[in-house]
This record gives C-alpha cells, structure tokens and sequence, in this order.
C-alpha cells in the first residue's frame, strides 16, 4: 500500500551503505519483487558506492543506488530501488540527481528497465544500446560439422582451443582481455570474482587465452557473467562448459548484437526474458570493443 512520504524529499538524508546494510538491500529488492539476491548485494557493497535512504518510519530502506567507478572514463549506475510504499513520489529521481552529482561529471552507464527509462531520458541519459535476458534449463545442441563436440564440451573439435579452470596464474591474462572487451579498468572488480563466482573458466589455444567467463548464483539459478571471448564459437563453449557444472537453470543478460549466440542460447532451451536499454550519459560512445564483450558481471537494472 502507498504511503505518504514521512518527510519532504530535500530533508531526506543520504548517507552511505555498507556491509552492515546487506540484509536490509536484500529486503529492499525483495519488496520490489527482484530475487534477494544477497550474494550480488555483497558484492556490490564492497566493490561500488552505495547510497540509500533509510526509513523513517521503519528499521528498512526508503531507497537505494549504487555506483561502481572505472576511472575516470566511466561509472556504471545500478540497484535504483525504491519501496513499493514510497512508488511515484520522486524518490527516485531524487535520489538519482544526488548520484549523479556525487560523480563529478565523471561519464555514467546503466541498464534500463522500459518502466525506468522515461526517468534516465528526463536526466539527459541517451539509448547506446540493448540487452536481451535468456533463462532457463540448458540442453546442449550438436551444432552442425561439430557434432563431436557433443560429450566433450570443453574442447573444440580439430582445433587446439580448450576451456579449463581458471587459475591464479591467470588474473593477469583476465585483465587483459577484460579491458580490450569494456575499455576499462576493472581489476578492482575482477581480482573479487574467483571468491564470486562458483565456476570461472577461461578458454586457452596454444597457450593463449582467448576468453573467460564466469558462473554465480541467483536465487534458483546460475548466471552466466562476465562472458568475454574472441568470438562467438569460443563464447558457446565456454557457456557449454559453465551448464556442465551445474544442475540450475541458467540466465544471462547478452549484448543484443550478438544475435548468433543469442539465437544459440534458445535452440538450447532458454527462453526469451525482458531487455533491458544501455543509457549513457557524458559519453554516447562505449569504451572497449562490443565483440568481445557478450555479457557482462550482472545487469542491475532500475
């Protein structure tokens, strides 16, 4: 049920969350009707900024958002959420106008939600692009002259590419191919991943790394993210590899222009979920090269 709001928004504190507040995030999403999710919430907490605005009238929060910085050529925003109770009364374009103040005109990206989106355009936020959400219970395909590939999903037929655990030999590696992909500086993000992640695997030929891609859990599945790889050959096998070691369902959000693999992912099983639109702000142009770069850590969508 709406509920009037206790102050008016000017007098409504921000103040910085931290660990200590994962429980009431957590709770924050689940009112919102987004999965708990508390392990994203971890660590977002200890990677990102994040804001919230408590309750007055109650121990939980009002509202939050976090950012995550990449220097100073980018910032990605995300976890806008505000209580259903407190729904369309501003909360969120307040809290949004003191975030991106916060950020020095340091360039912003998000993922919007068609509901969020009239919000992002009203602050100056400009489409650069799409993702596209699959989910569900994987069923490896036998795709045409490959099918020996079928049994063996960590090894490309007649080729001397491989998909294998990733090591701590190969952080550096990772980074690189992580900032030829987004453009960015994301070690602070990245060094945090094999404590993150359920399975991380990086896919090798003739000693080279040529991709990585990670697995987390989400509610009552698994998440396929970041997937960085040369191509889209080399990003199914290492998704086929991530689904072999597990029995959940899968999801992950792709960059809509990978239509080939988005495609893949369906003759798989996984079924077409809501998309999301890429904002911008400060900068239309994304850093890295989109090729690579099919899918990224998590969506946090507002």
């Amino acid at each position: 049920m709406s509920r009037s709001l206790p102050l008016p928004l000017a007098d409504l504190p921000l103040r910085r969350l931290t660990r200590d507040d994962l429980v009431p995030c957590a709770d924050l999403s689940e009112d919102r009707g987004w999965p708990r999710d508390e392990h994203r919430w971890g660590l977002l907490l200890a990677a990102g900024t994040a804001y919230g605005i408590d309750d007055p009238e109650s121990k939980g929060l009002m509202a939050t958002c976090v950012v995550t910085a990449y220097g100073p050529r980018m910032a990605a925003i995300g976890m806008l959420l505000v209580a259903g109770r407190y729904a369309r009364q501003g909360v969120g374009r307040y809290l949004m106008q003191q975030v991106v103040e916060s950020t020095g005109g340091v360039p912003l990206s998000l993922h919007a939600t068609d509901a969020g989106r009239p919000l992002y355009e009203e602050l100056g936020f400009l489409a650069v692009g799409r993702t596209e959400r699959v989910s569900g219970p994987f069923r490896p395909v036998a795709e045409q002259g490959r099918s020996d590939m079928a049994g063996h999903p960590g090894t490309a037929a007649g080729a001397r590419l491989t998909v294998r655990p990733a090591s701590a030999g190969d952080l550096q590696a990772i980074l690189r191919l992580d900032a030829g992909a987004f453009g960015l500086d994301r070690t602070h993000i990245l060094v945090r991943l094999p404590a993150f992640a359920d399975h991380l695997r990086v896919a090798e030929e003739d000693g080279e790394l040529v991709g990585y891609a990670a697995l987390w859990p989400s509610s009552e599945s698994h998440v396929v993210g970041p997937l960085i790889a040369r191509d889209t050959a080399t990003a199914k096998l290492l998704v086929t590899s991530l689904a072999a070691a597990t029995d959940r369902p899968l999801r992950a959000d792709i960059d809509a222009r990978h239509e080939e693999l988005l495609h893949w992912f369906r003759e798989c099983g996984l079924g077409s979920g809501p998309a999301t639109t890429v904002m911008s702000l400060g900068n239309p142009e994304q850093p890295g090269d989109w090729k690579h770069r099919f899918a990224p850590l998590s969506v946090a969508t507002g």
